[in-house]
């Protein structure tokens, strides 16, 4: 009888890193067969971000998020209570089972497709992927909606508040031109992280099932997180114990790709101040929002607040009109820099199949 160890279980796995690693250390002849997995994983970010690029999100009717959201927003009227109760483990605990149950169902669908696609050639593996991916990760929705936040702006302050209202929770009738734009910076830095390079990471370590699991959480954090009252009539729910575990579970999967997201942006803007980047993000209530945010206001040399709560870049200059263009730039050289890493992986590892194919 042999042993069944971890690198068996790397061999098994659905993660994309454990192909990689299994391309290195895998005999000649296996490691093709995980290089080709590996470029179908590649070949599946690119299909992903350029279905983005090019036509958006899919529609409603089949987008899995709205799925999720309806899953989340069903059993989230059963959960949350519709009096505030100041101490309730016992709906934490419900609601924390009936997180796992639906990350669970999420994660098995996308994980048998993804087992299933891996009977075919690795390039139809990788177009299926990424087309399953795609409605997982966002970027071009969020672009075009912080820049209408600014076309609004120049129309009038009122236009642009209630165009900003589509991006944010916050009561924006009172909030300035700049504040306006602050609020908008930050969405684009937050969500940059939340909306792409989280999923992106997220698939590179469980692959789609990982990415999927991500989503869920991201939106239960979303739709239950946030502690106070929601809703509106016979929905109105009080939030305080029912979203503690989706509020959790966020903060854990965000924890390195915001990071991550901070240290792109430090990057591509030539260098950040770590320790004014560090002193930023103790200020937010979130443990990962202030890395983007505060990446995104030393990049711009702009300050960003949330008054009352926050004020990332304190030294920095009020935010003008060009600055939230300039965002969407500093943005969109993070979604091209992913694009340039996946076609330099692809490239290495079409090399490195070579080589193996003149030693079989």
């Amino acid at each position: 009888m042999t042993s069944f160890g971890w690198t068996e279980l790397i061999g098994l796995s659905l993660s994309p890193l454990a192909w990689l690693y299994q391309t290195f250390t895998a005999s000649d002849l296996a490691a093709l067969n995980w290089a080709a997995n590996v470029q179908a994983g590649l070949l599946a970010v690119l299909v992903a971000l350029l279905l983005d690029r090019l036509w958006g999100e899919p529609p409603v009717w089949l987008h899995p998020v709205v799925l999720m959201g309806k899953l989340l927003g069903w059993s989230g009227q059963a959960l949350a209570p519709r009096a505030e109760v100041q101490s309730d483990y016992l709906r934490f605990c419900l609601a924390a089972l009936v997180w796992c149950a639906l990350a669970a169902l999420f994660f098995m669908a996308y994980g048998l497709a993804q087992f299933m696609l891996g009977f075919a050639p690795w390039w139809l593996w990788g177009l299926v992927m990424g087309v399953l991916l795609k409605p997982l990760l966002s970027w071009r929705m969020l672009k075009d909606e912080v820049l209408a936040v600014e076309a609004a702006l120049q129309q009038s302050l009122p236009a642009g508040r209630e165009r900003l209202s589509w991006l944010v929770s916050r009561d924006t009738t009172q909030l300035d031109a700049a504040t306006v734009r602050e609020s908008a910076i930050e969405t684009l830095a937050e969500n940059l992280s939340d909306s792409v390079i989280a999923p992106l990471f997220w698939f590179a370590v469980a692959g789609l099932p990982g990415a999927a699991v991500y989503r869920l959480a991201n939106t239960a954090d979303a739709m239950w997180g946030y502690p106070g009252w929601r809703g509106q009539g016979d929905r109105r729910r009080h939030w305080q114990w029912a979203g503690k575990w989706a509020a959790r579970a966020d903060d854990v999967l965000n924890w390195i790709p915001a990071r991550l997201t901070a240290m792109w942006l430090a990057l591509l803007a030539g260098g950040l101040s770590w320790a004014g980047l560090r002193r930023d993000a103790g200020v937010t209530p979130s443990p990962n929002g202030g890395w983007p945010m505060g990446a995104m206001a030393q990049a711009l040399g702009v300050q960003l607040s949330k008054p009352g709560v926050y004020r990332l870049n304190p030294r920095g200059r009020a935010p003008q009109a060009a600055d939230l263009e300039k965002s969407v730039k500093f943005a969109s050289k993070v979604i091209l820099s992913q694009v340039l890493l996946a076609l330099a992986a692809m490239i290495l590892i079409v090399l490195w199949r070579g080589r193996l194919l003149a030693n079989v």
